[in-house]
């Protein structure tokens, strides 16, 4: 395609340069541009469990809940901002800090109970530890003949 051009350099360069610098970034961005708002995890399975281990940087073991209900395991993470911050620190100009909730859960199964879940926080990376139970077994359907 003939492109006009001015000394050798296309005339659209620096108009389309940014645009296209952002759409190539996007693309290499391995979780795309929510990835500071989702909980990256790791799961390992073993012959009688399972390990769970979720990146939550920054968060203390009080901002983070872990719920089982229905046979799912949610974990749930949330902090807020400081308001009295800005009045110790001076005013806010730019705010780049995480402040929100984050909340994810994993299918885990009825047959287990708070009791049977291992959590352990340590250097921003809540592990789990989940064992493998059987899940209780249907009656097996058996067929009656019928004479005749």
């Amino acid at each position: 395609m003939l492109m006009p051009s001015i000394f050798g350099e296309n005339l659209f360069d620096d108009f389309f340069g940014d645009f296209d610098r952002e759409m190539r970034r996007m693309d290499h961005r391995l979780y795309g541009k929510n990835a500071a708002r989702e909980m990256k995890t790791d799961v390992h399975e073993h012959e009688d469990h399972y390990e769970v281990d979720i990146d939550l940087p920054g968060f203390r073991k009080e901002d983070i809940t872990l719920e089982l209900q229905n046979g799912y395991l949610t974990v749930t993470a949330a902090k807020g901002m400081d308001k009295d911050e800005t009045t110790k620190k001076g005013r806010v100009i730019r705010q780049e800090r995480y402040a929100g909730a984050l909340q994810r859960s994993f299918y885990v199964g009825d047959a287990l109970t708070e009791a049977d879940i291992g959590a352990k926080l340590e250097h921003g990376v809540l592990s789990l530890n989940i064992p493998k139970k059987d899940e209780k077994k249907l009656p097996e359907k058996r067929t009656i003949m019928i004479e005749g």
